[in-house]
């Protein structure tokens, strides 16, 4: 008889990009309340509003380093000391990314480097400094953070739509690439989550109730939990032969 699907991560060693606050800080947890420790992936080293201790409290160890996504020398620097100080690195969440909107028409030049910048060279660079480091241990699980934007056109967000339908296909491409070395490679795509980064747009009670239109079975705005959720199944031994594949979590959006 085959065992029973597992998905306790103790032993487990996971770095999260964009860690600070919204999804990072809900997956951070979550990974931590699963078993595993956690390296926190920080763009500002000390704005991470207190979790180092509430991961601390759950009994996980916890390393906060320093890491700009746009800043090789960072990342190369950050996945060194994770090596160094744990011995391996069993989980990436490239969670890090940026969203400034504006019509396209209007797009600038800065905002449009800078969003693939974050979006899309930061989290290659960081899969391909840690999958050096899964390749060598011969196991791995990466799991990036798309978004229905991958899939569903989103008013005066093309580039950062652009970013994580290539994300979506990144994933593919690594997916393929590194199985042969017993790695995974998935992503998440939710729909809008109550964090800092929608606070704002949110707020706005005529936005609000259009995108909770939208959510077209549920209805309601997501909770950043229910995206850690997913994060914790693709990263456990449950979903060991996904791999290339892009869970949607959007509460039905894309399902019309």
């Amino acid at each position: 008889m085959n065992s029973f699907p597992q998905f306790d991560l103790s032993g487990k060693v996971a770095l999260v990009t964009g860690a600070g606050r919204g999804l990072g800080r809900a997956i951070s947890l979550a990974l931590a309340h699963a078993g595993a420790d956690v390296v926190l992936g920080l763009r500002v080293l000390d704005a991470h509003g207190g979790l180092p201790a509430e991961i601390g409290a759950l009994g996980r160890r916890v390393l906060p380093l320093q890491m700009d996504v746009t800043n090789l020398a960072q990342i190369s620097q950050a996945v060194d000391e994770t090596a160094a100080h744990f011995g391996h690195i069993d989980i990436l969440v490239n969670n890090a990314g940026i969203a400034p909107g504006n019509l396209a028409e209007h797009v600038t030049e800065a905002d449009f480097d800078a969003t693939l910048a974050v979006n899309l060279k930061g989290t290659f660079f960081v899969s391909q400094a840690v999958g050096r480091v899964m390749i060598r241990q011969g196991s791995g699980c990466i799991v990036n953070v798309s978004s229905q934007a991958g899939f569903a056109a989103l008013p005066t967000e093309a580039i950062y739509c652009m970013t994580k339908a290539g994300l979506v296909h990144l994933t593919k491409c690594l997916a393929v690439e590194w199985g042969k070395y017993g790695i995974t490679v998935n992503a998440v795509a939710p729909t809008f989550i109550e964090t800092p980064g929608t606070e704002e747009c949110l707020a706005d009670p005529v936005f609000r109730a259009d995108v909770v239109e939208r959510i077209a079975a549920l209805h309601r705005i997501g909770k950043p939990m229910e995206v850690a959720g997913a994060v914790v199944f693709l990263a456990s031994s449950a979903a060991s032969l996904i791999t290339g594949h892009t869970m949607v979590i959007d509460g039905g959006w894309t399902a019309r």
